[in-house]
């Protein structure tokens, strides 16, 4: 199978990380960018940015039917950005979101001869959200092979890891500074440490001080 792959890309913590990962693991990669009128259009200039500053093709693709169909903390202004109540999910989930970014990522992939996939849906530290779970990623895997008659892997690096985890696995990839400082996480869309209040900032945030004290820790054992 080919050594090339096309990675789903925000420009946030996680996506990046997947795409440093990619570097290291894959002859030939391209990043695949979605514009569905969110919230920051920041996101998209972010991912442009990092894209370039590592040398890979982006393709910007336009799902704005997204934003018509699932209106959410996202994608609305007027919609607050709030914790799900009672077992309920966050008003920042968009229904269908991944499984329709993968969905076109396929399409595209398969358009560039490309057999592998890479996101960065992670089912460990994660607001409920159910198209995050291993569990539909290898559904959707087995679907999209059979939906075009093609062997596609979705590889999910970050599926099992916290955000302690990933941090690390940033640092061990030798790129934990640039994504510290220049993703894009926060659903306020603030670069950087982001606005440190929304979920997204909080998760972020505390992933970054328990890996930044285990680090301390071992440098002093």
């Amino acid at each position: 199978m080919n050594k090339k792959a096309l990675v789903v890309f925000s420009g946030g913590q996680d996506s990046t990380t997947c795409l440093v990962w990619a570097l290291k693991h894959f002859e030939e990669v391209q990043v695949v960018t979605f514009n569905y009128n969110q919230r920051h259009a920041a996101e998209i200039e972010v991912a442009t940015a990092l894209a370039e500053k590592f040398g890979v093709r982006q393709h910007i693709l336009d799902l704005g039917l997204l934003n018509q169909l699932a209106p959410n903390a996202l994608t609305r202004s007027d919609i607050e950005i709030a914790h799900g109540e009672e077992g309920g999910l966050p008003s920042t989930f968009v229904d269908g979101r991944n499984h329709l970014f993968l969905s076109f990522a396929a399409v595209l992939a398969k358009q560039l001869g490309y057999a592998h996939i890479i996101t960065g849906v992670c089912q460990t530290d994660f607001s409920g959200y159910p198209d995050c779970r291993d569990v539909f990623i290898k559904s959707l895997n087995v679907t999209l092979n059979l939906a075009m008659d093609y062997e596609f892997v979705i590889h999910t690096p970050l599926m099992w890891l916290d955000k302690k985890e990933t941090w690390k696995l940033a640092d061990e990839l030798g790129y934990f500074e640039e994504i510290r400082e220049h993703t894009l996480t926060c659903y306020n869309g603030i670069i950087g440490s982001g606005c440190g209040e929304c979920p997204a900032c909080e998760l972020r945030r505390r992933g970054l001080e328990q890996y930044e004290a285990e680090r301390e820790a071992h440098r002093h054992a």
